[in-house]
């Protein structure tokens, strides 16, 4: 397979995916509160299929592009570069974390969750912004790394990720709008926010543009898993519960395991 052929469809999904934080910047204005308990599903879902995805595709995937050359030490490879891609997730959770408040996200209206002035609501949104661009950049780096090794993976994690967009497009919409009242700045913002995993992708482009190698992309790939296994557990998991319920969060993951299982079988 040349993977350069999947170029486009890679940074295609990418962009569709980043995306979808616009789509979460509508949703904070056209639904209720207690329509939001669908995104734990969602979110659950999405969950169940990186998970799967990183330790029953990408891992193996990782170990065969790497035990050519390195017979004997493959494996310490490809742990290294699962625990590197964790620790980069931690490194960025460390110096911008992107955690929500949920009653103020759900209640902007209270006084009691939003007791800030205007001032301190627009740098909460703006600095929410930022926070998530920084973390989707190793997202649109992971859809189109994987893309380019097996589409039908791609667009599964692709899926996966846009569904992630979404409350992050909510984070970022709601306090910005509370703080200037004009809802297409607030759009505006959720939709920029998303940006960073286009360019994610095409830094991914960049990569196979000037190396190559099996070796680079092996490791690379299991860092991938790794990114995807701590937003997974760090943040898919925790908001699924806080948007409704652990059961409903189950669902989701139990749901999400089964579909890409069954489509990894029918499509593989």
């Amino acid at each position: 397979m040349n993977i350069q052929n999947n170029f486009g469809i890679a940074f295609s999904l990418t962009m569709l995916a980043c995306l979808t934080t616009a789509i979460g910047g509508i949703i904070a204005f056209v639904t209720k509160k207690d329509n939001l308990k669908t995104l734990s599903l969602g979110l659950g879902f999405s969950a169940g299929v990186m998970i799967f995805i990183s330790f029953v595709d990408i891992i193996p995937n990782s170990e065969a592009l790497l035990k050519n050359n390195f017979a004997n030490s493959y494996q310490w490879l490809v742990f290294a570069g699962f625990v590197a891609g964790i620790l980069v997730s931690v490194l960025i959770d460390y110096f911008l974390p992107d955690h929500v408040d949920t009653d103020e996200l759900l209640n902007p209206d209270d006084p009691k969750a939003y007791s800030h002035n205007h001032y301190k609501l627009q740098r909460a949104g703006f600095l929410t912004a930022i926070a998530i661009c920084v973390h989707n950049f190793p997202e649109g780096m992971a859809t189109f790394l994987t893309t380019t090794q097996n589409i039908t993976l791609g667009l599964s994690v692709a899926f996966a990720i846009a569904i992630h967009n979404i409350p992050e497009g909510i984070a970022v919409a709601l306090p910005i709008y509370h703080a200037t009242g004009k809802k297409r700045y607030a759009m505006l913002y959720a939709a920029l926010s998303g940006i960073t995993e286009p360019i994610g992708a095409l830094v991914g482009m960049l990569i196979f543009g000037l190396f190559v190698p099996n070796v680079l992309v092996g490791v690379l790939m299991a860092a991938v898993a790794g990114i995807m296994t701590y937003i997974s557990f760090d943040t898919l998991l925790p908001l699924a519960k806080e948007y409704g319920n652990w059961h409903l969060s189950i669902v989701g993951i139990i749901s999400g395991i089964l579909f890409i299982w069954l489509s990894l079988i029918l499509l593989g």
